[in-house]
């Protein structure tokens, strides 16, 4: 059965299922042909550039389900499913698995938040895809019984990803150091931030695998960013629409280093919605903005900071060895109270991931790809 096709100047017009009449650009069409695409590296492999005219058909017609194009001065047939087409028909970004709506939480988190064993991760794939999930909505969980090594770290980022080298290294060590470089290094308070704001693209997901926690005092400070912003707008929109809307400069300077970024303390999607924040007063550079627009960022900067200190967000517990909390390092801000480095051992092998990757292996893992 065949139903007519409307071929016009720029492109054409075929009825879909639903009975829609849709629209769809030559150029669209040619570039998108299946076999533009190699099925082994499912990359593009027709380049459009090449076209010495503008594509258009030479014939048209819909049978048995499908859109089928002979394309003028080409000798090539194109072949197009007319669900596929109405996928595409109204110009509406692909649908996207990885795209789960966050929910924030609070200080009363610490119970609730998704725990997942090592070994069981490991194990089973579809269990790694719940964990993804996790961070993709909560942004925050805690791997549990990981072997007091070097490589069970590795082992899990790579579940989700590659491991993010940043100007610390591949990893670092969270322990007190002779000559420190950083105030996590210390058994000093950490107050509560965001992890390498001083580079371009801060990394996406943080790791802190805990191998020894004797000490005295330490106790680890954990909050949503998503939902302190989000109260922020609430109650002092003026406040958010300056935090939202204004770069600000941060750094790590030391021995061959000089790394700067400017970066927004709360980050937006492409929604409006808030999708993290960035903060850490030991990374801030001095604020290089015109001092009379400093009299209402000042204030707002502020507000933010007291906001995230409140008890209403903050998770306080311990974590022990053998766990390692994983978190979306443009989302939860984190800190740790003093502690007394003569009491015990306390010692947290850390690295990074990116959320990208982590998005990738969760689509990866929970659909069917489309060239499957």
């Amino acid at each position: 059965m065949t139903s007519p096709v409307t071929v016009k100047d720029k492109g054409l017009e075929v009825a879909l299922p639903s009975g829609e009449l849709a629209y769809f650009n030559h150029y669209w069409l040619r570039d998108n042909c299946s076999t533009s695409f190699d099925p082994e590296t499912r990359e593009r492999v027709f380049d459009i550039f090449h076209l010495a005219q503008p594509p258009h058909p030479s014939s048209a017609h819909v049978a048995n389900g499908a859109l089928e194009i002979v394309w003028s001065g080409e000798n090539h047939t194109s072949r197009y499913p007319l669900g596929w087409l109405e996928s595409y028909s109204k110009g509406e970004r692909r649908a996207d698995p990885a795209e789960l709506k966050r929910v924030s939480w609070y200080g009363d988190h610490y119970p609730k938040m998704a725990r997942f064993a090592h070994a069981d991760l490991m194990a089973d794939r579809q269990l790694v895809a719940q964990w993804l999930r996790a961070m993709l909505v909560e942004g925050v969980s805690l791997v549990t019984e990981m072997p007091d090594s070097d490589q069970a770290l590795t082992d899990l980022v790579k579940l989700m990803g590659q491991v993010r080298p940043t100007f610390f290294g591949d990893y670092f060590d969270v322990r007190t150091h002779i000559a420190p470089t950083n105030l996590a290094y210390t058994a000093k308070a950490l107050e509560l931030h965001t992890d390498v704001p001083a580079e371009d693209l801060a990394p996406g997901v943080q790791f802190l695998h805990c191998r020894a926690n004797s000490v005295e005092g330490g106790e680890n400070l954990f909050l949503d960013g998503l939902a302190v912003a989000n109260d922020l707008r609430e109650q002092f929109p003026e406040d958010f629409k300056l935090l939202s809307e204004t770069a600000v400069p941060f750094y790590f300077e030391h021995d061959n280093q000089d790394v700067r970024a400017r970066q927004r303390v709360i980050e937006l999607d492409e929604n409006g919605d808030v999708s993290g924040v960035t903060i850490s007063q030991h990374m801030a550079d001095v604020f290089d903005l015109p001092q009379h627009f400093m009299d209402r960022y000042y204030p707002a900067f502020c507000r933010f900071g007291r906001m995230l200190q409140a008890d209403k967000y903050l998770m306080r517990f311990r974590i022990a060895a053998g766990e390692c909390i994983v978190f979306d390092n443009h989302r939860i801000v984190h800190g740790r109270s003093a502690y007394s480095a003569t009491s015990g051992d306390r010692y947290l092998r850390g690295t990074y991931a990116d959320r990208g990757e982590m998005r990738s292996t969760y689509r990866a893992l929970t659909s069917k790809g489309r060239f499957a």
